[in-house]
């Protein structure tokens, strides 16, 4: 009888031992699982010092040349980055990708600034950046004129050349804007400057008109940036 008692109380506490076992496992389990359920997810950070990125919505008047200048972005990285073939093509409302931009937009471009380039000449475009054009490789645009009209200064600048004939362009008026930017206008026309005038933008420099009956007369206009002749479209607005 005493062995059967001593038995039975054995069996007790160790069954008292695996309850406690089990229990402190379970608890222990479930404060490990607690604790990876609860731990925060560390995800990977942008490195400091790296420019954001950002979309530009195209608003009327604005060039992309004007665009570049806003957010410190090289124009040909800007063309190139968003595949531009045909810059004539940009639309009021169109989204411009900004790589990498050095600096915050500036104030929205309500009026176009008085450093931004204006079309010399309204007319058909004729011949367009680098289209060969009479034999010769077009370094500008070629702007028709149907009407007799005047050709005015696309910035403001002072006169630095002026030929009656030059080579095979014909009259030929170069005016330094002084930024590191000229224009050329060339064609048949009347001038109504001289070297050495400085200019306002929009003032008439000339005058053109129709070359007999039918016959469009047109002005050779370039932008040059340095000795560089770049094409038009980056830097004239559409109309």
């Amino acid at each position: 009888m005493l062995l059967k008692l001593a038995a039975s109380a054995n069996l007790q506490q160790a069954t008292m031992h695996k309850k406690k076992f089990f229990a402190g496992t379970l608890i222990m389990c479930l404060a490990g699982f607690a604790g990876c359920v609860t731990a925060p997810v560390v995800m990977p950070t942008k490195p400091a010092g790296l420019p954001p990125e950002l979309y530009h919505r195209v608003e009327k008047g604005q060039t992309l040349w004007r665009i570049s200048k806003m957010y410190g972005v090289d124009l040909e990285k800007l063309v190139s980055v968003n595949k531009i073939t045909d810059v004539a093509s940009i639309e009021v409302g169109q989204l411009i990708f900004i790589p990498a931009r050095s600096k915050a937009p500036g104030p929205p471009q309500i009026k176009p600034a008085e450093e931004d380039f204006i079309w010399p000449l309204k007319g058909k475009v004729i011949a367009t950046f680098g289209q060969t054009y009479n034999t010769i490789l077009n370094k500008g645009i070629n702007i028709g004129a149907s009407q007799e009209t005047e050709i005015r200064a696309s910035r403001s600048g002072k006169v630095v050349f002026y030929s009656p004939e030059f080579v095979t362009f014909g009259k030929t008026i170069i005016i330094d804007h002084q930024d590191g930017f000229s224009t050329v206008y060339a064609g048949s026309w009347n001038a109504l400057i001289k070297i050495g005038d400085y200019v306002q933008r929009g003032a008439p420099i000339a005058t053109i008109k129709p070359n007999g009956r039918n016959q469009m007369n047109y002005l050779h206009f370039e932008i040059r940036r340095g000795y560089i002749s770049e094409n038009p479209y980056f830097y004239l607005p559409r109309y």
